[in-house]
Parts: C-alpha cells; sequence; structure tokens
C-alpha cells in the first residue's frame, strides 16, 4: 500500500469511528525539549520499594515470534560488527561497544542488557500501580534505543539498581543523564529529590542538549 492510500485509509477508519460513535486510538504523544527543560518537568516523589519483585516485570520475552528474545534484538540491534544469526538466535562474528567503560566486546557473555533505569528504581518511581502488561512492555522496550543498552557485564553489576544520584558510567555521563531522563520522561516515572538535584546539576553543566521522546502508551 502506497503511503497515500495508508493516509487515506487511516483518515476513514477515524472517520468510521466518528460515525459510531467511538474514540479513534490514542496516537502516543512525541515531545522535544531541552535537558534542563525535561529535568524540571519530572514529578519529584518518595520512592517506594515494598512489594518489588524482579518477576513482576517479565522478561526477556520473543514479542515478534522470530526466535530472538529481547535481549538478543538489542544485541543485534547495538552491534558495531554484524554478527551472524544462527539456529536459536545464536549469534557469532559480532562486536559490542559499552559506552559506560568505552570497552569492545566480541562474546555475548561479556555483556548484559542494561534497563537504563533499572526494574527496581521503575517499581519505585510509578510502575508499582502499573499492570503486570504495562510492565512487561516496560522491560522489554525496543520502541527506543535508549531504554535498553549492551553493555560490559560487571560494569552493569556495578550499577544494579542505582539511580544518578549514586551511580554515573566512568565515560560520557552527559550522555547517561540525557537517556536515562529521556526513558524516565517516555514512561512517565517520578524522582526523588537527591535523583533530581544530580540530574539538574548535569543538565545545566553539559553541552545544550535536545532531546526527542514519544510518550509510551
Amino acid at each position: 500500500m502506497t503511503r497515500t492510500l495508508r493516509w487515506a485509509a487511516t483518515l476513514l477508519a477515524g472517520s468510521a469511528l466518528a460515525v459510531a460513535g467511538l474514540a479513534a486510538p490514542a496516537r502516543a504523544a512525541t515531545v522535544t525539549m531541552s535537558l534542563p527543560t525535561a529535568v524540571s518537568n519530572l514529578p519529584v516523589a518518595t520512592e517506594v520499594r515494598t512489594g518489588y519483585n524482579r518477576d513482576l516485570f517479565p522478561h526477556w520475552i520473543d514479542a515478534d515470534g522470530d526466535g530472538c528474545n529481547t535481549r538478543y534484538e538489542v544485541l543485534i540491534a547495538e552491534a558495531v560488527t554484524a554478527p551472524s544469526v544462527g539456529s536459536g538466535c545464536s549469534l557469532s562474528g559480532g562486536r559490542w561497544y559499552s559506552y559506560y567503560d568505552r570497552a569492545y566486546w566480541t562474546a555475548t557473555s561479556d555483556l548484559d542488557i542494561d534497563h537504563m533505569v533499572p526494574l527496581a528504581e521503575a517499581w519505585d518511581s510509578g510502575a508499582r500501580n502499573w499492570t503486570t502488561s504495562r510492565r512487561q512492555s516496560y522491560a522489554n522496550d525496543l520502541g527506543d534505543g535508549r531504554a535498553l543498552i549492551a553493555v560490559t557485564d560487571n560494569v552493569n553489576q556495578a550499577k544494579g539498581d542505582q539511580d544518578p544520584a549514586s551511580w554515573l558510567p566512568t565515560y560520557d555521563k552527559c550522555r547517561y543523564v540525557g537517556e536515562w531522563v529521556a526513558v524516565k520522561t517516555r514512561w512517565r516515572l517520578s524522582v526523588d529529590t537527591a535523583e533530581k538535584n544530580v540530574l539538574t546539576s548535569y543538565a545545566n553543566s553539559c553541552p545544550s542538549t535536545t532531546i526527542t521522546v514519544t510518550h509510551a502508551y
């Protein structure tokens, strides 16, 4: 179908819904703003860890049924040298760059897939009120390349569930802060006071940065 026909079909579908008295499906809102503005817009709330269990965020899933779960989809997408994909989504011959420590790896076993905003941190910041389905979407978010990052395993383990008030990567801190803020904005998560203060400090001291985020629904 051509782009024009797709546009026409969408228009007709919306008209049909209107005639039937039904609301058209909500479109995800995309926002663009400076990093300082994005940080200032993050709501401040007390974090609540009560009831957290990692299993409440089902992952890794094979959303498109191609035999590669979310972990492997990220590895394939982020490879600086594309790997060969074998049976069971086994990867070979690839090469990856971990920006947290500026290290290169050729073995997937040396890499973790980091949730930019860790699952426990997401729970503390609002995800405890979500449905399991929404938490699954968060844990497997392939819709924004900043949400899941392939990084050196022991660096990711050192990060754990810490926010930027207590952990930042050795390198590229401005990039990290921007990506953290983008994910919190995308999923409408809150920040605590110490986290907000650190994010504000870095947003104001980093080179002028504009972020574009599409909200998740």
